[in-house]
């Protein structure tokens, strides 16, 4: 379709003069100027000419597991964003229970003939899997990047946030709070992210709570990532008299937090629950989710910055980089309450509008 100058001077604002220059690609136009013309072309449907156009250094795959848990999608948004400003057109492939698989996935990137793959907690996370995939795809030579797991032996740049620490964070957060009866919900022991929670867990319950190694089986619960698979492993653990529950996913205490209701507790008055991921709208849920954060954003950068030096030819080092998870405190945690104390009248005060954890 032909552009027509009046229509896209009037959609930026601008003269037709001004937009002329910018289509013929003239100097004299300020920066802010040529983008808004250029995004009144896109708006209104007209193709850009040809020499406007800015070239694709390449397709990038990214693969994630699913889109469900929110902290994938807060992953492959500030991957694509970044992929994009350094000039790749990234191309999502997200798996689902029964559905592609993720070497499905690599065969249908390697036949479009991407740049390079960024993998986030694939197979590369599963001890249980093996890892040639990853080695084969190095040897063709095709960079990879690995965000959240690790697996020794693969030549490539690995970016993960601090798993271990995150949970003896937690751990410290609540005995500060006077918890001592501590329980840890995490998904399968064959991830490496979920035995770095456990040996942080370990580490940290004789130091700060001064609770026996003996005693720490009955506190650690594995289960199924996910609402329901948190529900049922908080459910033992309130069996067992747990004040407090560390759990691997912000997902998992949503389940957590149903498990405290479904036997007439409270979260926080008698259970307080901490998540991890600090996924979008855990602030708004009810009660707002204390949790760890994941520094999403910063690990995402980098992981496309150590993939783009790769496909240049630079070189990223080809080792883990860890970075510090954040507490961030909300309204799922509170001072362990006493035997035989009653509850503190909660103060009344405008809160935002909550989404309500399912009863």
């Amino acid at each position: 379709m032909r552009a027509r100058l009046s229509d896209i001077a009037q959609q930026a604002e601008v003269s037709e003069a001004t937009v002329s220059r910018v289509l013929n690609d003239r100097p004299g136009v300020a920066p802010e100027t040529r983008q808004a013309v250029l995004t009144a072309l896109d708006v209104l449907g007209y193709e850009r000419p040809a020499r406007l156009r800015k070239r694709s250094a390449g397709l990038v795959g990214l693969v994630v597991p699913e889109l469900e848990n929110p902290i994938f999608p807060a992953f492959a948004q500030v991957i694509e964003s970044t992929l994009a400003q350094s000039g790749f057109t990234p191309v999502l492939c997200t798996q689902t229970p029964g559905g592609v698989t993720e070497d499905e996935y690599v065969e249908m990137l390697l036949d479009r003939q991407v740049s390079g793959i960024v993998f986030v907690s694939g197979l590369h996370a599963d001890t249980a899997a093996n890892h040639d995939r990853y080695r084969a795809l190095i040897a063709r030579p095709l960079p990879v990047v690995m965000i959240n797991g690790y697996a020794p032996g693969i030549a490539a740049p690995f970016v993960s946030c601090d798993d271990r620490e995150a949970t003896e964070l937690a751990v410290a957060h609540l005995v500060a709070l006077g918890h001592r009866r501590i329980g840890l919900i995490t998904g399968p022991d064959r991830f490496v992210p979920v035995r770095r929670r456990v040996a942080g867990f370990r580490a940290a319950m004789p130091r700060l709570a001064g609770v026996p190694e003996g005693e720490l089986d009955e506190l650690a619960e594995l289960s199924l990532f996910g609402v329901e698979g948190g529900e049922a492993a908080a459910g033992r653990l309130i069996e067992r008299g747990v004040t407090g529950i560390v759990c691997g996913s912000d997902l998992m205490a949503l389940g957590a937090i149903r498990a405290a209701r479904q036997r007439g507790l409270t979260v926080p008055g008698d259970v307080s629950v901490v998540g991890y991921d600090d996924s979008p709208l855990m602030a708004f849920t009810d009660p707002p989710l204390t949790t760890m954060r994941q520094p999403v954003a910063a690990m995402a950068v980098a992981a496309v910055r150590a993939l783009v030096d790769e496909i240049n030819g630079h070189g990223a080092p080809h080792s883990e980089y860890l970075f510090r998870p954040e507490l961030v405190v909300r309204g799922s945690t509170a001072v362990v309450r006493q035997p035989g104390a009653t509850p503190a009248p909660t103060p009344q005060r405008p809160t935002p509008p909550a989404l309500a954890v399912p009863a």
